[in-house]
C-alpha cells in the first residue's frame, strides 16, 4: 500500500507542477491582460490544486490533510473571485480586450 500511495501522490505532485509550469508560460506568451488572466486563474488553480493533492495523500489520514483540504477549499473559492475581480478593475479602467486578428498579426481592440 505503501508503494500505491507514493505512486498516486508523484502522479499529483508531477502533474500539478506541469500544470503550474505550463500556467507560467501562459502568463508570459499570452497577448493581453485578460487571457494572461485565465492563465493565472484556471491553470495555475488547478496546478496547486493538485500538487496539495498529492501532499495528501503523503499524509494520509492526518489532521494535516484536513488542513491541505482546508486550504484547496479555499483557493478554489477565492481564485476564480479575484480573477473576476481583476478583470472588472481592468474592464473599468478602460483596458480593451484584444478580439481579432488584423493583418500585421497584432490584435485588434475593441470598438465598443
Amino acid at each position: 500500500m505503501d508503494l500505491a500511495a507514493d505512486l498516486i501522490s508523484w502522479v499529483l505532485l508531477l502533474a500539478g507542477s506541469a500544470f503550474a509550469l505550463i500556467g507560467a508560460i501562459g502568463i508570459i506568451r499570452l497577448p493581453d491582460v485578460f487571457a494572461r488572466m485565465h492563465g493565472a486563474g484556471m491553470i495555475d488553480t488547478l496546478g496547486a490544486g493538485l500538487i496539495l493533492a498529492g501532499l495528501m495523500v503523503q499524509a494520509g489520514l492526518t489532521m494535516v490533510t484536513v488542513k491541505l483540504f482546508l486550504i484547496i477549499a479555499f483557493l478554489f473559492f477565492t481564485s476564480p473571485a479575484a480573477t473576476h475581480a481583476l478583470a472588472q478593475a481592468a474592464l473599468v479602467a478602460g483596458t480593451k480586450p484584444l478580439l481579432g486578428k488584423s493583418g500585421d498579426g497584432e490584435g485588434e481592440a475593441s470598438k465598443t
